[in-house]
């Protein structure tokens, strides 16, 4: 679709934006939302006719691109049959949706526990393993996220945590494997795997393994930065899991459903977690939707004696006929083995040569369609572009890096001092070499501020 500037309605969608709605993790006053008209595919467009190659992929859940003609359909014929029902009852959408979820995931992850989106789904999963356990602790890693609701964002291991933080939640944090940037002196994948996992059984000993109900770990952190962890070490921690009587908890609401070329992140390090969460790429974020894939023994805990838990919305049949339908298109149209060519022969090429270019790139991290760049001011001593958290000012080179690539047709996914490469797993190939050429030229705004 060719965009058709309405600068007037443009104008009237964003005053009443301005006037009415309180926008997530924003000093509301200083945003300045980009007024959208439309989306297609891999592109939206504003109210001028500006279009945009969109490397955020909303916020990661636009697996399959905008305006899927099938999966609109889908939700368009459920809500003439079914528009809402509530969650006690068996709904054809529902059920489906769960058996087409569960067919995928890896184990024994056969029961479906569905909610609004990811962060709920997080809230659950810990409530399930506390019950499970009658343990009160869970364990989670620095530089992670897992959602904005209370002890998701207690979870969570970044800035976004810490106005949030009261300190009661029960959750103490660990440093997972990143040798980029190793908090254990690492020199190499080995070692870091290894003093990673000696590390994390030495914080079980010593907050004592019968008070930890979970661990709970990003596949792959996401919005964190993308670190592929070093083979072996999701192994070892379901070993550490099964030895201390852990249930094992693995966040898949970011990776899962063909980010990273897989149908989940899981199964790129052959490793079966107790309970997974899901959420984004399930329907492409079409409707609302989230869940937890729940192994046998868990859900045998629930089996006579009641789960205290539910939501009004659990299972919508909107949410869950968009899942049937987006699970049957990326099936259909390969789109998770697409993800996988592409990022092995287009991406990861092509964001290494970036990196060989240019100094602001520091590392390239990734897989599949799930990738970031860490920048730098110095590469020798892999200073940051900007601070840790950095705002105002001191943000200034990541603010101009992001403008130059909106004003190359690219919509980045900047976090920090981190640019993300995350367009829709479907993206074609010319659609792709076209953003990665206008993200280098954006690169080149960065490289004025190394030194």
């Amino acid at each position: 679709m060719t965009p058709q500037p309405h600068s007037a309605a443009g104008a009237a969608v964003k005053a009443a934006d301005r006037a009415h709605v309180f926008h997530s993790w924003s000093a509301q006053e200083l945003i300045d939302p980009l007024a959208v008209a439309g989306a297609e595919g891999s592109y939206f467009w504003d109210y001028d006719g500006n279009r945009y190659l969109d490397f955020t992929s909303g916020l990661v859940f636009t697996n399959i691109g905008y305006q899927h003609p099938k999966v609109v359909a889908a939700i368009q014929e459920q809500a003439a049959t079914l528009s809402t029902f509530a969650p006690a009852f068996a709904v054809e959408a529902r059920s489906e949706a769960a058996r087409l979820i569960a067919e995928r995931t890896p184990g024994d992850l056969d029961k479906i526990f569905f909610t609004n989106g990811g962060a709920d789904a997080v809230e659950h999963a810990v409530r399930m393993a506390r019950l499970h356990t009658g343990r009160p602790k869970v364990l989670s890693a620095y530089r992670s996220y897992h959602g904005g609701t209370q002890q998701a964002i207690n979870l969570s291991g970044d800035p976004r945590r810490w106005a949030n933080d009261s300190g009661a939640a029960g959750v103490v944090h660990f440093w997972a494997p990143f040798l980029y940037r190793s908090r254990f002196y690492a020199e190499t994948e080995e070692q870091e795997c290894a003093r990673a996992l000696e590390h994390l059984e030495s914080t079980i000993v010593f907050e004592g393994p019968a008070t930890i109900a979970a661990i709970v770990l990003e596949t792959i952190p996401g919005t964190a930065g993308i670190m592929v962890p070093p083979p072996g070490y999701l192994a070892g921690v379901r070993r550490l899991c099964d030895t201390y009587g852990i249930v094992f908890v693995l966040d898949e609401v970011m990776a899962g459903f063909g980010r990273t070329g897989e149908w989940f992140a899981a199964d790129l390090f052959d490793v079966v977690p107790d309970l997974m969460t899901f959420a984004k790429g399930v329907n492409s974020g079409y409707v609302p939707l989230g869940g937890v894939a729940i192994c046998g023994e868990i859900a045998e805990t629930f089996g006579k004696r009641p789960y205290p838990g539910g939501l009004t919305y659990s299972g919508h049949p909107l949410a869950c006929a968009a899942a049937v339908a987006t699970i049957g298109v990326m099936a259909e149209e390969g789109v998770v083995e697409h993800a996988a060519r592409l990022g092995a022969e287009v991406v990861g090429p092509a964001l290494r040569e970036l990196a060989e270019r240019h100094p602001c790139v520091g590392e390239v991290r990734g897989v599949g369609m799930f990738w970031a760049l860490d920048l730098v001011r110095n590469k020798e001593t892999r200073e940051p572009l900007v601070p840790y958290n950095a705002a105002g000012e001191a943000n200034a080179p990541m603010a101009a890096f992001a403008a130059a690539a909106k004003a190359g047709g690219v919509w980045p996914f900047v976090n920090m001092n981190r640019t993300h490469v995350v367009p829709p797993c479907n993206v074609n190939e010319e659609e792709l070499k076209a953003g990665l050429a206008a993200l280098d030229a954006a690169l080149s705004v960065a490289d004025e501020h190394t030194a």
